[in-house]
C-alpha cells in the first residue's frame, strides 16, 4: 500500500464576508485576528485582503526564512510595498528584482559605518532638547513626543545643513500628516482613496508639500556646488550604476518619503515601548544608568561607547521582539512557487506578522514577558527577525539601532519617566504597532 505524501489543502481562515473579505476583521482588531491565526490554523492559512486576490498567511518561522532568504529574489514585494510605492514612489523600500538591488547600491553610501557615525552628534543633540524641554510633573504623551523626536532627528540627519528652520518646521509637519495617512491607506481598497473626502485631501496636500520642499533643497544644493554633510548631500552624489546619471529630484523626494515613513514612525514606536518597559522595571532602568554612568562617566554618549553598552544593546532588542513594529509584511509568486511542501501558483500575495513570530511561545519561552536578559551574547534564535532577512532586509537597520541607542542613553539620564500605579498599555496596529494611549509622568532624574 502506498501512503500520499501529497501536503494538506492549505486551510481558509472563517468569518470572510463577500466583497470585503476579512477587512472588517483586520479593521476591528488586526492584531488579535492574525494571532488568532496563529492559534488556530497550521503553517499556512489563506485570508482575503482584496477582493479576487489570494492571501496566504507564513506562520512557521522556518517557512518564513525560506520566503525571505531562498526565495527572495524570486518573488515580488507584494501589495504592501506596491501600495507604499504608488502612494510615495518608487524607492529602495517598494522596489523589486534588478531595480531594487540598482538603487540598494545608490544608497548603501549613506548607511555606511563612517556615515551613521557622523549622524550621532545630531541625534543626541535633538534627544538632549526634547528631554530639556519637558517639565518637571508634566503629563507627557510619549507616543508623541518620540514621533516628534523621530521626526526632527530624520530631517535634521538628512537636511542638516540644507533648509531653514521656517521651512524645517513645514517639513516635519507635511510629513507627519503623510506618515500618518499611509497606514491607514495600504489597507484600504484603492477605490478609497480617491474619494473626495478631507482627509485624502489633506494627505494629498502634504505629500505634494513635501515634494516640492525637497525639489527646492535639491535645486538650491545643486546651484551652490556645496557639500552640507548631510544625506541629501550624499544622495545628490549617489549614481545609477547602468546609467552613470545622478538620481532625478523626484527619485531623491520618494526615497526620504520612505524613509521618512518606514523608519520614523517605527522609531517612534520602539522608543515609546522601550520607555514604558523601562518604567515598568526599574530593576532594568537601574542597570542601564548604572550602565551609563560605568561607561560614560559625566560625558556625552559618541557612537564608539554604542557597543559597549551591552545591558542597553538587549533592552533594545527585547523591545523589538515583544513589541515588534511589524504586523504585516507581504511578498507576492511572480511564477510558481514551491515553499515547504506547497506549491503556490503565480500571483499568491504571500504574508507574515513579526509581532505574532516574535511572541511565538515555542521561540521565546514567557513570550509576554520583557526579559532583556534572555539574550545571550551568541547570535539571536531563527524566528527573530526584527529588520527582515535576506536581500530585501531593512537597508536602515544599522541607523535606526543607533538611534534608539543614542536617543534612549540620552533621554534616560536626563529624566524619569513615570506610570500612574497600576497603569497598563495596550497596543493597537496602525502603520506600525503602536502603543494605544502612553501618557507618563515626567520627574527629574535626580529625584
Amino acid at each position: 500500500m502506498t501512503l500520499s505524501t501529497s501536503p494538506p489543502p492549505i486551510p481558509r481562515a472563517s468569518g470572510s464576508l463577500p466583497v470585503l473579505g476579512h477587512a472588517v476583521h483586520l479593521m476591528r482588531d488586526n492584531l488579535g485576528f492574525i494571532a488568532s491565526l496563529r492559534a488556530a490554523y497550521g503553517p499556512l492559512v489563506e485570508i482575503t485582503l482584496q477582493p479576487g486576490t489570494r492571501t496566504v498567511v507564513v506562520q512557521d518561522p522556518a517557512l518564513i526564512r525560506t520566503m525571505l532568504i531562498a526565495l527572495g529574489p524570486s518573488l515580488d514585494k507584494g501589495r504592501f510595498f506596491e501600495k507604499m510605492g504608488q502612494l510615495l514612489g518608487d524607492s529602495v523600500v517598494t522596489a523589486s528584482g534588478q531595480a531594487h538591488v540598482r538603487k540598494r547600491r545608490q544608497l548603501q553610501p549613506a548607511f555606511t559605518h563612517h556615515e551613521i557615525a557622523g549622524y550621532v552628534e545630531v541625534m543626541r543633540e535633538e534627544a538632549s532638547g526634547a528631554a530639556d524641554g519637558w517639565r518637571p510633573g508634566q503629563a507627557l504623551d510619549v507616543r508623541e513626543a518620540m514621533v516628534k523626536l523621530s521626526l526632527d532627528m530624520l530631517v535634521k540627519t538628512v537636511f542638516s545643513g540644507s533648509l531653514d528652520e521656517r521651512t524645517f518646521r513645514r517639513l516635519r509637519r507635511d510629513l507627519s500628516v503623510v506618515m500618518n495617512g499611509v497606514g491607514s491607506r495600504v489597507m484600504l481598497p484603492d477605490w478609497a482613496e480617491r474619494l473626495p473626502l478631507p482627509v485624502n485631501r489633506r494627505f494629498d496636500r502634504a505629500r505634494d508639500a513635501v515634494r516640492a520642499t525637497i525639489d527646492t533643497a535639491v535645486g538650491e544644493l545643486q546651484a551652490s556646488g556645496r557639500g552640507t554633510g548631510d544625506m541629501l548631500s550624499l544622495l545628490l552624489r549617489a549614481r545609477d550604476e547602468e546609467t552613470g546619471q545622478p538620481l532625478t529630484s523626484h527619485q531623491i523626494s520618494s526615497e526620504i518619503l520612505t524613509l521618512a515613513v518606514a523608519g520614523t514612525e517605527t522609531t517612534a514606536s520602539v522608543l515609546s515601548w522601550a520607555l514604558y518597559e523601562l518604567a515598568r522595571h526599574p530593576d532594568a532602568e537601574d542597570r542601564v544608568l548604572g550602565e551609563l554612568d560605568e561607561v560614560l562617566g559625566g560625558r556625552a554618549v559618541t557612537f564608539e561607547d554604542l557597543p559597549r553598552l551591552p545591558f542597553l544593546n538587549r533592552v533594545v532588542t527585547e523591545t523589538l521582539r515583544l513589541h515588534h513594529t511589524g504586523w504585516l509584511v507581504t511578498r507576492r509568486t511572480v511564477t510558481e512557487t514551491r515553499l515547504g511542501r506547497w506549491t503556490l501558483p503565480p500571483g499568491t500575495e504571500l504574508a507574515y506578522c513579526q509581532h505574532a513570530l516574535h511572541r511565538d511561545p515555542e521561540l521565546f519561552p514567557d513570550p509576554s514577558a520583557f526579559l532583556p536578559d534572555r539574550w545571550p551574547d551568541g547570535g539571536p534564535p531563527p524566528g527573530f527577525l526584527p529588520f527582515g532577512a535576506g536581500k530585501h532586509k531593512c537597508i536602515g537597520d544599522r541607523f535606526a539601532l543607533t538611534e534608539l541607542l543614542t536617543a534612549l542613553a540620552t533621554i534616560l539620564r536626563r529624566v524619569r519617566l513615570t506610570l500612574s500605579p497600576g497603569q497598563v498599555v495596550e497596543p493597537v496596529a496602525r502603520a506600525t504597532v503602536r502603543p494605544r494611549r502612553l501618557v507618563m509622568t515626567v520627574r527629574p532624574r535626580s529625584g
